[in-house]
């Protein structure tokens, strides 16, 4: 072996031997946290008020709902012109979108993972087919925070839910 090459070895040998001699093993640990005394997140709901308010509530939704009619805002848009449209369409009632015909059966709104999203039930008919039973297109849930849930597809035309408001 050559002198330069043993030397190399002497040097490389007692740099990690040092680093083992003069290294410390410190472990540190953190104080436990008393679970007891931490306070929730989230607010703490009085059962008995709660109660009385929401059969009051209740009440006075359903009056509400004889008194107003729900309706869906939707986009339409034609893929060929590139042009999209603002659609309001009332509950049981029939809108027309180009030669398609869009009725929404139920709209509404529902609480999913601690978030308000806008759901309506809608069947969509294709009129330029001259078949005697005319078949829906789209028959079927759609929700305005995902709507490739359930996609609406079709050729030409697309639509997207945006919400479900109170007439």
């Amino acid at each position: 072996m050559r002198l330069g090459s043993s030397v190399f070895l002497l040097i490389l040998t007692l740099t990690f031997s040092s680093n083992i001699l003069f290294s410390e093993e410190k472990i540190t640990s953190s104080p436990l946290i008393n679970l007891e005394k931490i306070k929730p997140s989230f607010e703490e709901l009085d059962r008995d008020n709660d109660s009385i308010s929401s059969s009051q509530n209740l009440k006075e939704k359903k009056n509400d709902l004889t008194l107003k009619s729900s309706q869906a805002i939707l986009i339409g848009l034609d893929k060929i012109t590139a042009k999209s449209s603002k659609l309001i369409v009332n509950l049981n009632e029939s809108k027309k979108f180009g030669p398609l015909e869009i009725k929404i059966l139920k709209c509404g709104k529902v609480k999913v993972n601690n978030q308000i999203d806008s759901v309506a039930y809608m069947q969509v008919k294709d009129l330029t087919k001259n078949d005697n039973e005319q078949v829906f297109i789209f028959n079927g849930w759609t929700f305005a925070s995902d709507p490739s849930l359930t996609p609406f597809d079709h050729a030409i035309y697309d639509l997207q839910l945006l919400k479900c408001n109170k007439a």
